[in-house]
């Protein structure tokens, strides 16, 4: 494994992105895809929209749901193995879904078999493209998370076709085999290790922002521990230590309420938007052609908003890009159900498509400028598993929502609020911490306040224009007892 002291920003890394590129073709773009078999499934099993529904539900909620699971494996284990040990069940859950006799086979198979699969592939092949790059990060993960919208494009028609040829059942069973590709995804997987999060014993000892507690236990370790005893000179992760750190983060708190409510207010669309085309009177083929549009715009969206936002005058900017693409897919939600025709669905699909892809190459950036790249990996499990629980229940929601009503009138405006709602929750929040940070800055007398350090013994007081609350208390206690003595 190869020790650097940062992100290459190239070389292999490229190589990472492609390998990223493919899983997500193979995990998102499939799982999008599974809203095509939605009429086939309804007609064949003779049920309603909120039972079938269920399918599509159990498959995101699964691979969102044991996200964590994969951050763990590849943390601990291997990313490499991980990946092919993810494909490999997620071709066994699909093969298994086309000798399906009930829908409950198919929650099983295709909803939880499928879904753990692709957990184990989705979050370690996203996180290690954000090792290997940090000045082109965000280009980087647009070209990574492009798939998702090449593979729907390529995809949405291929198994239309499919179905037509050799019914659901040869489709899911041909979709098996190509879900096998992602082994060779994880044999591109070349681990990488960064200075910033691996260091030995000593050297964490020797580090002023190790704090004295952890100092402590790093030294029981080093006398207690056989592993250190015999390998001192082997890498230990501080990440290790305080993994999951970051859920204690206000920063990060909001952003996964935010998550929450985003998630909610996107998967039903794509479970939704094929049987809403064919209520108002289109076509097979043109409602599958809707997904196409939308899954090639967002390979513009992913790419155009991560080369953007890798710009100078947009780089400190991107949380604000970020929630700006969230809530215009709230607006397109909101208007969707006064488009029922097909020249007026195209528009949608182009808008919804756009800001889908700005914001899901957004969301692994936005998440490794709150936690850090050093817990990118345990963040992004998080994340991923925040979208879980709204995966599971919104589709179904969305379908009982229709079979009551009798109109997709209500599921889409859920859909639309809860999008926008996200979005300014994360608006409001960073408003708030302005506020508080020019506050404090009043309360420090000088609100360009260079960098000074105060020395006392061997420890060292910096303060800075970012300071918060706690810094200023801390430093002023000190202060005080400095001049006591």
């Amino acid at each position: 494994r190869a020790r650097h002291s940062g992100p290459p920003d190239g070389g292999w890394g490229w190589m990472i992105v492609a390998g990223c590129f493919l899983v997500t073709i193979c995990t998102r773009a499939v799982t999008r895809c599974i809203s095509i078999f939605f009429v086939e499934f309804q007609a064949y099993f003779g049920q309603d929209y909120a039972r079938t529904a269920w399918i599509h539900s159990i498959v995101d909620c699964a691979t969102m749901l044991c996200a964590p699971l994969g951050s763990l494996i590849s943390n601990h284990v291997s990313c490499q193995v991980g990946i092919m040990l993810g494909g490999l069940l997620a071709s066994t859950g699909l093969i298994l879904s086309s000798f399906a006799t009930s829908l409950e086979h198919l929650y099983l198979s295709l909803g939880v078999l499928t879904g753990l699969g692709f957990a184990l592939c989705y979050s370690p092949a996203i996180a290690m493209v954000g090792k290997y790059f940090n000045k082109r990060k965000a280009l980087a993960y647009g070209i990574a998370m492009s798939g998702s919208g090449i593979g729907t494009f390529i995809l949405a028609p291929v198994v239309q076709l499919l179905i037509e040829q050799f019914s659901w059942r040869g489709a899911l069973l041909i979709l098996g085999g190509f879900v096998l590709n992602l082994c060779v995804c994880g044999a591109l997987m070349r681990p990488i290790s960064l200075k910033e999060e691996c260091k030995t014993a000593p050297e964490l000892l020797e580090q002023n922002y190790v704090p004295e507690t952890e100092k402590q236990d790093l030294k029981q370790m080093s006398i207690c521990s056989p592993l250190i005893k015999l390998w001192p000179h082997e890498c230990l992760c501080y990440c290790s230590w305080k993994e999951f750190d970051f859920l204690l983060m206000p920063g990060f708190m909001v952003l996964a309420v935010s998550i929450l409510f985003m998630a909610y207010g996107c998967s039903p669309l794509f479970v939704y938007l094929v049987p809403y085309a064919l209520s108002v009177g289109v076509s097979h083929h043109q409602a599958a052609f809707l997904m196409s549009i939308l899954g090639v715009i967002d390979i513009i969206g992913n790419i155009t908003f991560g080369w953007l936002t890798d710009r100078r005058c947009l780089k400190k900017h991107r949380y604000f890009c970020y929630l700006f693409a969230v809530g215009m897919d709230g607006l397109c939600c909101l208007f969707l159900p006064v488009l029922q025709s097909f020249p007026l669905l195209v528009p949608f699909s182009f808008t919804f498509g756009y800001f889908d892809g700005a914001y899901v190459t957004l969301i692994p950036v936005v998440t490794a400028d709150v936690v850090g790249t050093s817990l990118l990996s345990s963040a992004l499990g998080v994340v991923y598993f925040l979208h879980a629980i709204p995966y599971l229940v919104s589709p179904p929601v969305a379908g009982w929502l229709v079979d009551t009503t009798g109109s997709y009138t209500a599921s889409f405006l859920l859909c639309g609020f809860s999008m926008i709602f996200s979005s300014a929750l994360l608006c409001f929040a960073r408003l708030a911490k302005k506020i508080k940070r020019t506050r404090l800055q009043l309360l420090t007398g000088n609100s360009a306040l260079k960098q000074h350090i105060w020395t006392n013994g061997a420890i060292a007081y910096s303060v800075t224009a970012e300071l918060d609350q706690r810094d200023v208390e801390v430093l002023a206690v000190d202060t005080n007892s400095y001049s006591n003595r």
